[in-house]
């Protein structure tokens, strides 16, 4: 890991000295979709093929409910497929990719691990942001269930658990 490749807003957890590793912390965390984030899409899924069903004598109708169904379903089988979508642990990270696979990191590639915010219509979102130079994983609360900003800190735990040099 290079030089200064965690930056983060400030917060308590990042305060601490890098040397200072909480006992609580496991050696292994993993970041999962809300397993009622994924319900919720699967019953969106479901009403909108029940929807498709009764109005199936309205063409235009017909058509955007069976793509709307279409496009709830595959968000609903990825977050079936790959509930994990981030790993850690002191030998890296393991981060889902495309659909539903997933690739191993070990700290050595990865080149910065940033947080990015933004504000748009007067809603603030934060990402995750993790660059290994040839790819960027982005992964918002959504994906990991959590601020982006607490798992930053926690993979700047771990990864000062593995003895890689930041």
């Amino acid at each position: 890991m290079r030089s200064g490749a965690f930056s983060e807003e400030p917060s308590a957890a990042s305060e601490r000295e890098p040397d200072e590793v909480p006992e609580e912390l496991p050696t292994q965390l993993r970041w999962r979709v809300s397993t009622g984030f994924a319900a919720l899409k699967c019953g969106v899924t479901v009403v909108l093929v029940l929807a498709a069903v009764f109005l199936a004598d309205d063409r235009r109708a017909l058509t955007a409910l069976v793509v709307a169904a279409l496009v709830a379903g595959g968000y609903a089988l990825r977050d079936v497929l790959a509930p994990v979508r981030l790993a850690a642990d002191p030998a890296g990270i393991t981060v889902v990719t495309g659909f539903a696979g997933h690739r191993r990191l070990g700290w050595d590639e990865i080149e910065r691990v940033r947080l990015e915010s933004r504000t748009r219509a007067g809603l603030r979102s934060e990402l995750l942001e993790i660059d290994t130079g040839d790819t960027l994983h982005l992964l918002s609360t959504y994906d990991l269930n959590a601020r982006p900003a607490d798992v930053a800190a926690d993979l700047a735990r771990i990864q000062a658990i593995s003895g890689s040099p930041r």
